[in-house]
């Protein structure tokens, strides 16, 4: 990094699957807007063409150096993995965006979701709810342990949840640190009245560390009951940190009541440093609507905020938010959240008014 006065980020771009493709190049273009504006900073992009096409072509998702080729950038910027009408959605994800999540040691999922301006929420009264999902992203239910035996009507499948102090110790702990830099509050996901040992050892690490945060409060709600406090009251919450089941359904919930799923973001944080973190927004690749250019960039472009945001660029991330949201409020919207623009008109209005507040 770096090029004299000049502060430059190396990024790897993997625009992947369907929309991908479209709102990775939206958000490129955006933070090229950003970078004019605010001299002395630069985002050098190098895209990949890694894709369910690619592996049509090789039988790999990836090439075999492909993980030595992404760890020489300091970021990964992914847009969508997925097309099942050629790729089963276990080969491409296990491929690609989970291959690069656990050989990157990304154990931090991180997802934000708000009441954005100008975004109706589903729900009748959501307030101004402003908060993070801090998931567990490395192991717990979504571990490989685990085998079938036998067929037919003897056939048995066996799913194991690994849960490792270290992990679980490493989200919780982040949890209450972002919960510092924020409204000091985090909640915890749980189920030990239903899962025996998992969830009971979940709670006395986060019981564990609460204590070093004694200015922090903290609870613990059982998923269930926080999955309905999402909907019923979602301005109640600062930070919630859940292992990785629960982080993925709080957070499609999150989407939700933010009004699409279109505009969430996340960050996938590798927090030694040894490898590089990778951004992605929380939808897919939407095939269904890819290449007919009304995709709903707001979702990646909330992630290139989060990599601001990692790189330390904490003020242009919110400035970038905010302008996110007064093109939004403005009515320039796609038709997943009522409006009527195209990917491209929203881009452009976002990178427009970037121009204008510089």
């Amino acid at each position: 990094m770096g090029d004299g006065m000049m502060k430059t980020y190396d990024i790897a771009a993997l625009p992947g699957d369907g929309v991908g493709k479209e709102v990775v190049s939206s958000a490129i273009e955006v933070i090229g807007a950003l970078s004019d504006v605010h001299g002395g900073l630069a985002f050098r992009f190098t895209e990949f063409p890694w894709n369910c096409d690619y592996y049509m072509e090789h039988e790999t998702m990836m090439p075999p150096d492909a993980m030595k080729t992404l760890a020489q950038f300091e970021g990964v910027f992914l847009g969508a993995v997925g097309n099942p009408a050629i790729v089963p959605d276990h080969v491409s994800l296990w491929g690609m965006l989970i291959k690069i999540r656990r050989e990157f040691e990304l154990s931090i999922n991180m997802r934000p979701a708000k009441k954005v301006r100008g975004i109706e929420s589903p729900l009748v009264n959501p307030k101004s709810f402003d908060l993070v999902v801090v998931r567990e992203n490395s192991e717990g239910e979504y571990s490989e342990v685990g085998g079938r035996i036998h067929r037919g009507a003897d056939e048995m499948a066996i799913q194991n949840a690994i849960f490792t102090r270290k992990a679980t110790e490493r989200a919780i702990r982040f949890a209450f640190e972002l919960a510092g830099k924020r409204n000091k509050h985090v909640t915890s996901a749980t189920k030990s009245n239903g899962i025996y040992h998992s969830m009971p050892f979940w709670d006395e690490v986060f019981t564990e560390v609460a204590k070093e945060y004694p200015d922090i409060e903290s609870r613990s709600n059982h998923i269930d009951a926080l999955a309905a406090f999402f909907v019923t009251k979602p301005y109640d919450f600062d930070v919630i940190v859940a292992s990785n089941l629960f982080g993925d359904v709080l957070t499609d919930i999150g989407s939700a009541i933010m009004g699409s799923i279109g505009i969430a973001p996340s960050a996938n944080i590798n927090l030694s440093g040894k490898y590089p973190s990778m951004f992605e927004p929380v939808h897919g690749s939407a095939p269904d609507i890819a290449g007919k250019g009304v995709a709903n960039p707001i979702g990646q472009i909330w992630t290139a905020k989060l990599m601001l945001d990692h790189f330390g660029e904490e003020e242009l991330g919110r400035e970038l938010l905010t302008i996110i949201e007064d093109a939004t409020e403005a009515g320039i919207k796609t038709p997943d959240i009522g409006g009527r623009s195209t990917t491209a008109e929203v881009t452009e209005e976002i990178c427009s008014r970037i121009r204008k507040k510089g």
